[in-house]
């Protein structure tokens, strides 16, 4: 697959001080990364700054949203986006620090208090009015227990059952898939990376478990064995999803349960990979959609319902986007040399 458009003007390495001002001008959540990572700001900086989410911004508005039973929006999850679920994930990736008294006071109403109606332990399903599975046990699909084991991970909650699951359910080419469980052999770009993050957030916070680590490395394999876009078996690049509903060269913020390049980079950054040639082209991708302002453009806006607003809309300036891409492509730069 070719570039969108040629390699502009601007080197992986170079962000010019007027984007830099651009992402500072910004919440807590989006500032205190932008130090860490891209300016090399003193850790004490960092620290001060990442303190804020928890009272300011948007990480105070999402706490400030959650219901006497520790839910968001009274459910576990929904298809809008700002269930306990949703929220969780996103104090994830804004950063929340799990040892923050807020933090520890919400995700403990949460795992006290939040259930998987209809869920066994077992897997089996009861009907909606059983009061099933702690929220940290899960329920039963791997995209949707790689996401609230990521967070439960984060935020340091026992995700044993998550974890035992996910790691019986990985499947031969190295992946994960929640059609498995109706036949499928073949795993899917858009759960191996919910379930990717989910054992990474597990080793970051202390779980030492060599199958873990292999289960994760054998999955880390799947996305560079097709060069994060491309089909192993005859190197076409995958446009879209087998449901149509996510295309892996368009880059957006929140995610979700969806992949896109940018996203499996981001974790391979996360986790510390060696950049390798089976990089090359997706960071290429990256590169070609920065714009002559330095900045990148948010290309697909999930339809749901958000809890509340953290990015422009699509085709606009993203700065979640942005942070995202000049830590890729600054990793990669750098490793690589």
């Amino acid at each position: 697959m070719k570039s969108e458009k040629p390699m502009n003007k601007h080197s992986q390495t170079d962000t010019p001080n007027a984007v830099l001002e651009w992402l500072l001008d910004s919440d807590p959540s989006i500032r205190w990364q932008v130090m860490r990572d891209l300016t090399n700001a003193p850790d004490q900086e960092v620290t001060a700054e990442r303190i804020k989410i928890a009272t300011k911004g948007w990480g105070a508005q999402l706490l400030a949203l959650q219901g006497a039973d520790g839910s968001w929006a009274g459910t576990a999850w929904n298809h809008g986006w700002n269930s306990t679920m949703h929220v969780l994930w996103l104090l994830r990736e804004m950063g929340l620090d799990p040892a923050s008294d807020e933090a520890r006071h919400a995700v403990g109403l949460v795992r006290d208090n939040v259930h998987w109606m209809g869920w066994d332990w077992d897997g089996s399903w009861r009907g909606e009015d059983f009061v099933g599975n702690p929220f940290f046990a899960g329920e039963v699909e791997p995209c949707i227990n790689g996401q609230v084991m990521a967070g439960g991970a984060y935020f340091h909650q026992d995700c044993q059952r998550i974890l035992d699951r996910l790691l019986a359910e990985q499947l031969s080419d190295g992946g994960w898939n929640c059609e498995a469980e109706n036949g499928s052999t073949r795993s899917s770009f858009n759960t191996t990376i919910c379930v990717l993050e989910a054992l990474l957030e597990y080793e970051l916070a202390g779980g030492n478990d060599p199958k873990v680590t292999e289960s994760r490395l054998r999955g880390q394999e799947y996305l560079l064995e097709r060069h994060l876009f491309r089909r192993k078996s005859t190197g076409e690049a995958i446009e879209r999803d087998r449901e149509g509903s996510t295309v892996f060269t368009r880059f957006a913020f929140p995610t979700w349960w969806h992949y896109d390049v940018l996203r499996g980079l981001d974790y391979l950054r996360h986790a510390g990979a060696k950049p390798d040639a089976r990089m090359a082209e997706a960071i290429q991708l990256v590169e070609s959609k920065r714009g002559d302002d330095g900045k990148w453009k948010l290309e697909v806006k999930y339809p749901g319902n958000m809890p509340i607003k953290i990015n422009n809309d699509e085709g606009q300036p993203s700065r979640w986007v942005t942070l995202h891409a000049l830590r890729v492509l600054n990793w990669y730069s750098t490793d690589n040399s």
